[in-house]
């Protein structure tokens, strides 16, 4: 009877130990809804519970980074538990630092070495880790080959270039716009504006100590030309375009050119797009003269845990398995999402490909917003600059005497 009765309470633990182990915890992630994200962000947050026998929750989000910043906010300043991890842009790590965990606590030393580390950087706030990168974005310029070949033009090298250029193929083209761009009022004309200024020799919007750098010759020369624009060589309903508007004008075969985010690649060359093997991608113009530089603005996004997350072991381990080797590839693959981790790029199948090969291009003269400066004041440095830039493109007003309206000071 004694032996009986051990068996059986070893049985009994045994089996609840088993059950210990195989309890599932279900993980919550926030995904972008722009272009494909979601779909890429569905399939390896599944390969990752299939993994490990938990399960995941995906939590849609509006596509308008403002929008979904909102949301993150409303979310997070209510210790709402509802996501544990949140998918963040390149320049919300100093706006929602407190609300999310330190990952330093959570990953082995070393195991971030491999990111670049520029991105790394960028996601340490006051000494804490609050994302992992996930991928790095960059401006860049789209262009129809087929278009250019025909009117025996090249991809431009400058501004000047791609006005000529458009303008050539309006002329002999009926119902093509030159050049689609993201102009609405929002954190995507931030991104524009910031590489017309780079490129034509506008310096940095703010310097290292906090102070506005914008309101230079340089800086706003390039953001009159661009109201130049409006009408001629891109609609006026471009004032009104975010990234998804402009690529739907793009991949219809309704523009020349357009600049977008890498993303737009793998959807531009779909096997249902008008425009499938029809396009080129090359940096954006330089400015003319001297100080003319090709530039793209430094964008992409990273992975945070909520600090109210109830499962936050549960929740790096995602982190760690959507931004790791084998899925960072895949959604290079599949979606044109340039890898944060270096080693990827070395992968048979991305170092002989086109499209990569430029982006490395573009990294070497990547700007930069001046998140890190600005720090919690970036949100209302953003909204005063985009103001004062969607005034000019609209014609209220010369781009100096619309700067001048802009705090000169952010720290």
């Amino acid at each position: 009877m004694l032996r009986a009765g051990f068996v059986l309470a070893s049985l009994l633990l045994s089996a609840s130990f088993t059950q210990v182990a195989q309890a599932k915890v279900t993980v919550s992630i926030s995904c972008s809804s722009l272009g494909i994200e979601m779909e890429l962000c569905r399939d390896g947050a599944e390969a990752w519970a299939k993994k490990t026998g938990n399960e995941v929750k995906l939590v849609s989000t509006p596509a308008d980074a403002q929008e979904r910043l909102a949301l993150y906010q409303s979310l997070l300043a209510s210790k709402s538990n509802k996501v544990d991890v949140f998918q963040i842009d390149v320049v919300w790590p100093g706006i929602l630092a407190n609300q999310f965990l330190d990952l330093n606590q959570f990953i082995e030393p070393g195991k971030l070495d491999g990111y670049f580390q520029t991105l790394i950087a960028n996601n340490t706030v006051d000494g804490k880790l609050v994302a992992v990168p996930w991928f790095v974005d960059a401006g860049m310029l789209y262009y129809r080959k087929d278009l250019l070949d025909k009117y025996g033009l090249k991809a431009p090298e400058t501004w000047a270039d791609l006005e000529a250029a458009a303008k050539k193929v309006m002329e002999g083209e009926k119902g093509i716009e030159g050049y689609v761009w993201q102009g609405r009022a929002y954190e995507g004309l931030v991104c524009n504006a910031l590489e017309w200024i780079v490129s034509n020799g506008g310096g940095n919007l703010l310097d290292n100590a906090g102070k506005a750098s914008f309101n230079n010759p340089q800086a706003t020369a390039a953001i009159d030309r661009a109201k130049t624009w409006i009408g001629t060589i891109s609609p006026q309903g471009v004032l009104g375009y975010d990234e998804e508007q402009a690529r739907g004008a793009f991949q219809s075969g309704k523009a020349v050119f357009m600049r977008n985010w890498p993303y737009a690649w793998a959807l531009v060359n779909a096997a249902d797009s008008p425009v499938k093997d029809k396009v080129g991608v090359v940096p954006l113009p330089k400015g003319d003269g001297e100080k003319g530089v090709h530039t793209g603005a430094l964008g992409g996004q990273s992975l945070a845990v909520s600090k109210y997350s109830a499962n936050p072991k549960e929740a790096v381990d995602l982190v760690l398995y959507l931004t790791g080797a084998e899925e960072e590839k895949r959604r290079a693959l599949k979606g044109a999402f340039n890898p944060s981790l270096k080693s990827v790029y070395n992968e048979p199948e991305l170092k002989g490909d086109a499209f990569f090969s430029t982006f490395s291009k573009i990294i070497e003269s990547i700007a930069t917003r001046p998140s890190t400066v600005a720090g919690k004041g970036y949100n209302q440095f953003s909204s005063q600059f985009v103001r004062a830039v969607h005034a000019t493109l609209q014609g209220q007003g010369a781009a100096a005497d619309n700067f001048s309206s802009i705090r000169t000071s952010w720290k």
